[in-house]
């Protein structure tokens, strides 16, 4: 048994995966296919459920499985309105594990999810969220620091696996958020984490279904060119975005102010305006992924995209992380 292979056991154990690598959920690209070919490469695949309803998530599900026999799990949004109808559905398929994202999971939730037999993560942004998740009876947790791509926090991975992994030891902590090699995931290991989760990688894989123009794009970025949205108005208090830096994002700004007149005028409520701006994000991340539409689309990724400097397959991506961790221990053992 190697060095990683130690460091990274319960990981392994908890996933059920040949490695302690899990992927990110990203909506209109963690599907049936990447989902698929990451576990049958030895990593742990996650659905992005996402607004999706019941029915698409339980032929999404099914789908999956025809295309591989290991273990992969379901990320659902805590605010989804059809959440009690999704976990039935996740039950329904003895789905091996359930994430959730979006916010404090309720409590019925939580008994739900377990009550199917799954195995529950959560995202945790502080040391005392993680403890109270713990306490709530969720059987992972996961930090995400704001290098990630997507909907962030507004703190680092590294200062978050500083101030959580020393104090979560009764559950595995996976840790997420610009890892992009190998020598990061073995660090985070020696750190006291049970695994990682990585996703702008991932995204640009062969088996990812997101358009060939969306992954040129990663290909050509830089780590400075995935930024974080900024919130203009204090009364349209929206979570951070990261994504590459193009028009959609400077359209982002245009909406804002315009959904910010809209409440000063009184056509719509507070409510209804960060609504629209939720939806503005779901319509130009589809726009990008799915239509290749990079020029106003949200191109998502996390600060690890400098690192994505070709399309690989999947297996070729586990491979070669894992082998520069290993190479990353060894440095450091001799």
């Amino acid at each position: 048994m190697t060095r990683l292979d130690t460091l990274s056991a319960r990981g392994r154990d908890f996933l059920g995966s040949t490695h302690a690598i899990m992927a990110g959920a990203m909506t209109w690209v963690s599907e049936r296919n990447l989902v698929s070919a990451i576990s049958n490469a030895g990593g742990f695949g996650v659905i992005a459920c996402g607004a999706m309803p019941p029915h698409i998530l339980d032929a999404e599900i099914a789908a999956t499985k025809a295309l591989t026999d290991r273990p992969f799990g379901v990320n659902l949004i805590t605010l989804h309105p059809a959440m009690a109808d999704l976990i039935a559905i996740c039950g329904k398929h003895d789905v091996s594990h359930v994430v959730l994202a979006g916010g404090l999971p309720s409590g019925a939730a939580i008994e739900a999810i377990k009550a199917t037999g799954a195995k529950l993560m959560c995202f945790a942004p502080t040391a005392a969220l993680a403890k109270k998740l713990v306490r709530s009876g969720v059987d992972a947790i996961v930090i995400e620091g704001s290098e990630a791509g997507g909907h962030i926090g507004p703190v680092s991975t590294s200062v978050l696996a500083q101030e959580i992994l020393p104090v979560i030891r009764d559950v595995p902590v996976f840790v997420a958020g610009g890892i992009g090699r190998g020598a990061a995931i073995a660090a985070y290991l020696e750190m006291g984490a049970s695994g990682v989760q990585l996703g702008t990688r991932f995204a640009a894989a062969t088996e990812s279904v997101a358009h060939a123009n969306f992954k040129r794009a990663f290909v050509r970025a830089s780590a400075r060119d995935a930024l974080a949205s900024v919130q203009l108005d204090p009364r349209l208090p929206v979570i951070p975005v990261r994504a590459l830096k193009n028009a959609g994002s400077e359209a982002f700004a245009a909406k804002q102010r315009e959904i910010a007149n809209l409440v000063d005028a009184g056509t719509i409520g507070l409510a209804e305006g960060q609504l629209q701006i939720e939806h503005y994000w779901a319509g130009a991340l589809r726009r990008a992924v799915v239509d290749g539409d990079i020029e106003s689309g949200s191109l998502m990724a996390g600060q690890s995209v400098g690192m994505v400097t070709s399309v690989m397959q999947v297996a070729e991506i586990i491979d070669e992380l894992v082998g520069e961790a290993e190479a990353a221990l060894s440095n450091r053992a001799a």
